[in-house]
């Protein structure tokens, strides 16, 4: 470059002055799943339970099982697996197992009581077909 007396025009002088710096977008990560507030108090009370000493949070994940060939699971989380899905939601800790992340994005986890019954729901957008008991799914 040419000193700053010999430049011929003032775009290269204020060139010369400011360095460009490229820009990097940083792109907003969403999380893959919503956990309800409901369903959140739920996983809190379960984790104050004697079997939960020591579980950071929960971990998600699905299996092939059930009439409609997949079904979730719920197990506790005393580690982060390495390859998990780390996320938080209403103060829950949730693991999302690498091969169930690409089923479950999307999907809006609640907890419902009904006077038969008290279980985690799961409304999936991803979700082709439920069985009538609602166990298993098809992506």
């Amino acid at each position: 470059a040419l000193p700053p007396s010999r430049c011929f025009s003032t775009a290269a002088l204020v060139e010369e002055e400011h360095e460009v710096k490229p820009r990097r977008r940083k792109l907003e990560t969403k999380d893959p799943i919503i956990v309800t507030e409901r369903a959140a108090e739920r996983i809190k009370e379960i984790l104050q339970g004697e079997n939960a000493q020591g579980a950071l949070g929960i971990r998600l994940g699905v299996k092939r099982r059930g009439c409609n060939g997949l079904s979730y699971t719920l197990n506790y989380a005393f580690e982060k697996p390495e390859k998990d899905l780390e996320m938080e939601s209403n103060g829950v800790k949730v693991f999302i197992e690498p091969m169930a992340l690409f089923n479950v994005v999307g999907t809006v986890m609640d907890w419902e009581e009904t006077e038969l019954s008290s279980e985690f729901t799961f409304n999936n957008p991803n979700s082709k077909g439920e069985c009538g008991c609602g166990e298993s799914f098809t992506v």
